[in-house]
């Protein structure tokens, strides 16, 4: 049997647009995180974090299976057209490892996010901080607000 998709919330705000499972929680840090079995949580990058990095490229995680992880620890790195990040843990616990589809196809994470593009997964406690999302969608709408605030001071500052 095929397994049951999410209910999505839908988000838009100024010209971003987003569906964003409902079954999961999000970090301020612009990652999801679902339960995949108990303890056992798999974790992606959200769509708007994907927009911001541009196309990926290459990935690369510096913790090995079984160590030990901590929220906002650095586990390795991602690089896009646009950027080139560190990879943060999300959850308290101990590293179950990357998503072996990416090694052939890094771009699912753009293509697919919330799906076969997630990044790592994690045995332990996520993020206390994480939020349903709703809570994620109050903290895009500050992100996107500084975001426009931003770039009109920098239109305003070039008249």
């Amino acid at each position: 049997m095929a397994p049951v998709a999410p209910e999505n919330f839908y988000y838009k705000r100024s010209r971003f647009s987003s569906r964003l499972p409902m079954d999961r929680v999000y970090t301020p840090s612009h990652f999801w995180a679902l339960q995949a079995e108990p303890g056992l949580w798999r974790v992606g990058f959200t769509k708007f974090a994907t927009r911001m990095l541009g196309d990926l490229v290459e990935h690369g995680f510096t913790v090995k299976l079984g160590e030990p992880v901590a929220v906002g620890q650095t586990i390795g790195w991602i690089e896009g057209f646009k950027a080139l990040t560190d990879l943060y843990c999300v959850a308290n616990g101990e590293f179950a490892g990357a998503n072996p589809a990416l090694e052939q196809d890094v771009t699912l994470t753009d293509a697919d996010p919330y799906g076969r593009g997630w990044l790592y997964a994690v045995r332990g406690t996520v993020d206390p901080s994480a939020t349903d999302v709703h809570g994620y969608a109050a903290m895009l709408d500050l992100t996107i607000d500084k975001m426009k605030e931003k770039a009109g001071e920098q239109g305003d500052a070039g008249e």
